[in-house]
């Protein structure tokens, strides 16, 4: 991770810009902490569904409902999260997101019904939008501008990581027990432990919280400049000072963001305000959470069992933090635009490969699709290629854009109505997969390659490069 961090070609690092350097991404890591919880509380749940369907007798709908509250929930917490922010400072909604992630985490392993359940799990899904806010938007106003994108990239490595372990804790919990409804250490079920498991990283978080420095912008905007003064010395060195009068002369020109502010043109947002909320949606009409969600679809189409899809799952996920470490070592260098523009070519290819091979595949008794010979191994490979595609570009760079490309009055604001429309996206790509797989998966990879295309155009017409650039210049 320090030669992925480290200084860019050309700069000569002194033992006090490492110094800095090492300051910033320890501090960083610690606000990316709410992007693991984000990955792993989202994920958590796979392990424990068909324990809450036995032990509850839970219908399909009251089950799916459950499972998607913590989405619902995300949507609401990303909503207002930019206004507790901007309210209270952005290490202030840290601890606030901790303590939902902790409440939830207690509340879940303890739930006496589905509906109690669905309620915390409501929870913590605040918790999760909270974080998804507040972690980019603190990473983009403290980092320098050299080393931004790659520190904003942590979100993305976070959540792909969180993702991992939610999987492989929820596995290692039911070998551990026998099966995720028998019953564990202490005589408690399993399927409680995998709610309980997530308490240990939710702690981390808001404490962690608590020793790290406020940004330095929000400081600035409160009027409390030595603070932010001092902040800027650990982070930018000798610059501090003329970073802090840039700071103030924008802020100056600030106030704080009303949901006017981000009215304007033809169509209800400012223009800003909508690319970013198109570049939000596309992150998921991907559809990588399907491959995540419901991967065993696919690979128990290809032939393989219940018990090798989901390590196969779990490699994906691998898979995943790998090529997110690619774009963390890419992004400053390469730029954000030309990784948003490869993962798309990459994606259509890889999409529209995998609706081409389930479209024409012959059907079992069952109606479900067989993919015989090579055909079942083009598509293995085509669905992890997309996963490589997505990894090092949509999945970090767009968290690390939606930091940065807003103007510094309504980032937090901006960034919250983005977020939000992201978990809609998730919701409705997650909710209607099931009924698109019943018309065919071939018609569900369609769906998802043509937002693969639409993308590319996306990013090529409204896209504007943000590396090296500095947010108060945005």
């Amino acid at each position: 991770m320090a030669d992925i961090l480290d200084v860019p070609a050309g700069r000569r690092p002194t033992e006090q810009s490492e110094a800095h350097t090492g300051r910033i991404i320890l501090i960083s890591l610690v606000a990316a902490l709410g992007g693991f919880l984000f990955g792993f509380d989202t994920s958590v749940i796979n392990g424990t569904v068909g324990a809450l369907e036995t032990q509850f007798a839970a219908s399909s709908w009251a089950l799916g409902l459950a499972v998607s509250s913590a989405l619902v929930g995300s949507a609401i917490g990303a909503l207002f999260a930019g206004s507790v922010a901007d309210r209270f400072g952005r290490t202030r909604t840290m601890i606030m997101a901790s303590d939902l992630f902790i409440i939830s985490a207690l509340g879940s392993g303890l739930a006496f019904s589905l509906w109690d359940l669905s309620f915390w799990r409501l929870v913590g899904g605040l918790g999760v939008g909270a974080a998804s806010v507040v972690a980019p938007a603190y990473i983009a106003e403290s980092a320098p501008a050299h080393l931004r994108g790659r520190l904003a990239s942590l979100q993305q490595l976070a959540i792909v990581v969180g993702i991992f372990v939610a999987l492989l804790g929820d596995f290692a919990i039911a070998r551990a027990a026998g099966s995720a409804s028998s019953p564990g250490w202490f005589g408690i079920t399993a399927w409680r432990w995998m709610f309980f498991s997530g308490l240990p990283p939710a702690i981390l978080y808001g404490v962690g919280a608590l020793f790290i420095p406020e940004s330095p912008r929000y400081l600035v905007a409160k009027g409390r400049e030595e603070e932010a003064l001092r902040v800027l010395r650990d982070i930018e060195g000798d610059t501090a000072p003329s970073k802090l009068v840039e700071i103030r002369r924008s802020v100056r020109q600030d106030r704080r963001p009303l949901l006017a502010d981000l009215k304007g043109g033809r169509f209800g947002f400012l223009p800003i305000v909508w690319i970013g909320i198109v570049l939000a949606m596309l992150q998921q009409f991907v559809g990588i959470n399907v491959i995540f969600y419901y991967s065993s679809v696919l690979w128990q189409a290809v032939g393989y069992s219940e018990q090798s899809s989901l390590l196969i799952t779990v490699i994906t996920s691998v898979t995943n933090i790998l090529t997110t470490l690619v774009a963390i070592a890419c992004v400053d260098r390469l730029g954000r635009k030309p990784l948003l523009l490869i993962g798309s070519a990459g994606m259509a290819l890889t999409l529209g490969l995998l609706a081409y091979l389930f479209g024409n595949a012959p059907m079992d008794a069952l109606g479900k699709p067989v993919l015989q010979g090579s055909a079942g191994t083009t598509a293995l490979i085509a669905a992890n290629l997309y996963v490589v595609f997505f990894g090092f570009s949509w999945g970090p760079v767009v968290w690390v854009l939606l930091g940065e490309m807003f103007p510094n009055r309504i980032r937090a604001l901006a960034l919250s109505i983005a977020a939000m429309a992201q978990w809609v996206a998730n919701f409705a790509v997650s909710a209607s997969f099931p009924a698109l797989k019943a018309l065919g998966l071939g018609w569900a990879y369609g769906l998802y390659a043509a937002a693969a295309v639409f993308s590319l155009f996306f990013a090529i017409r409204f896209i504007k490069e943000t590396k090296g650039r500095e947010l108060e210049s945005m």
